[in-house]
């Protein structure tokens, strides 16, 4: 079975959307811009790295790139049977499963950057990475500070971020070495993230996470919080404020996904990082990242190379090398065609049927093999509608 997970804050890079301009999911960029009420697209394209720095910027171009990458795979067919993403990227797997409507994750991820980069600037905060030593040292490095420091990521076995007040961070770097760590590193942010330095910028994201419907999610979800799978939309509220002064369980949820029966992880935005902590993790995992449009190929030819008959695949689960999915164009009402039953064989351009006003054309070849959207179903842009096989 197949994860999803989206990479968090740190990720981004000056020009990391330039590979997508001309592809057609570039057009979530457009609407994004829209619903954040301010040029994405220069964000993505033309933002160098002491822009792409700030907190506010930082958050929304991995947002809305890694959704962009998600756009994409789903145009080929590939759906995953459970999500998850790493700080930010839990934002980017809620709108991915369907729990959170894509304008209003845009806002709300615009909110949370915002109330971060505030947060961030009193108390002073900031954040170091620990090599080569377990978890559980890593904590008792912590404790023997007297001062604020704490553990803020789990990332992998042997990868753990510390974060807090300057001083005490070197203290307990200092202590860390004396346990046995490799190397402690310095991480260039401007904040101690999911740490109780964050409690001002919870307490404000906290009414734009209630203002926000949270809708059951299509496939289990993982939470950093607590590394575990959920599905129901009423307990992320609660996991979502409950995160920005938690640490971030990344090593955990990989290892409940491996138990969970999930082999193949892909890692979907810019960067590649989620998938070197998954082969760290997982030993015996396929991993594969999704960063630009060349990766797409390299994608299918990874998941047609294992196996597709995965038991308790949900439907789509299993669209790989032969199989595309058709998307909506836009928002509103489905209604198919009464010539496009279940079995009848098109051509590049066909209609299938309509979205409002707007034609549902499909990019290939192939005959229809079911529907994922009923008749009269209000979709949204890009929303799966039918599934194909290739002829």
């Amino acid at each position: 079975m197949i994860a999803f997970t989206f990479p968090g804050q740190g990720s981004q890079r000056p020009g990391m959307g330039r590979a997508w301009a001309d592809h057609d999911s570039w057009e979530l960029v457009g609407e994004a811009s829209d619903a954040a009420g301010r040029d994405l697209a220069t964000l993505l394209l033309d933002a160098d790295a002491d822009e792409l720095v700030s907190t506010r910027n930082a958050q929304m171009a991995t947002f809305v790139a890694s959704l962009v990458v998600l756009d994409a795979v789903e145009r080929i067919g590939v759906e995953p049977a459970v999500v998850a993403g790493h700080s930010l990227g839990e934002y980017t797997a809620l709108v991915a499963s369907g729990a959170i409507a894509f304008d209003e994750g845009v806002r709300l991820v615009a909110e949370r950057g915002a109330a971060m980069q505030v947060a961030a600037e009193s108390p002073v905060g900031t954040m170091a990475a620990v090599l080569g030593l377990d978890d559980d040292k890593v904590d008792v490095a912590c404790a023997r500070v007297d001062g604020d420091v704490w553990v803020a990521n789990y990332n992998a076995p042997g990868q753990v971020v510390i974060a807090g007040d300057p001083a005490a961070l070197e203290v307990a770097g200092a202590a860390a070495k004396e346990l046995g760590a490799k190397r402690v590193m310095a991480i260039p942010v401007s904040g101690a993230f999911h740490t109780p330095f964050m409690a001002p910028a919870r307490d404000r994201l906290r009414k734009a996470i209630d203002a926000t419907e949270i809708r059951d999610p299509e496939v289990p979800t993982y939470a950093n919080v607590d590394a575990l799978p959920h599905t129901s939309g009423a307990e992320w509220s609660g996991l979502l404020a409950a995160q920005l002064c938690s640490p971030v369980r990344w090593r955990q949820i990989l290892s409940a996904m491996s138990d969970a029966g999930i082999s193949r992880f892909v890692e979907i935005g810019p960067g590649a990082v989620l998938t070197g902590m998954a082969k760290r993790t997982v030993s015996d995992a396929t991993t594969v990242s999704v960063a630009t449009p060349d990766d797409l190929d390299a994608l299918l030819e990874t998941l047609a190379a294992g196996p597709t008959t995965d038991v308790g695949q949900h439907d789509g689960e299993h669209l790989f090398a032969t199989e595309r999915l058709v998307v909506s164009p836009a928002a509103g009402v489905f209604e198919p065609d009464a010539a496009m039953g279940v079995g009848a064989v098109i051509e590049p351009g066909t209609r299938l049927g309509t979205v409002g006003e707007h034609d549902v054309r499909s990019p290939f070849a192939g005959a229809v093999m079911g529907w994922l959207a009923v008749t009269g179903e209000r979709v949204t842009p890009s929303q799966p509608i039918a599934w194909l096989r290739t002829v």
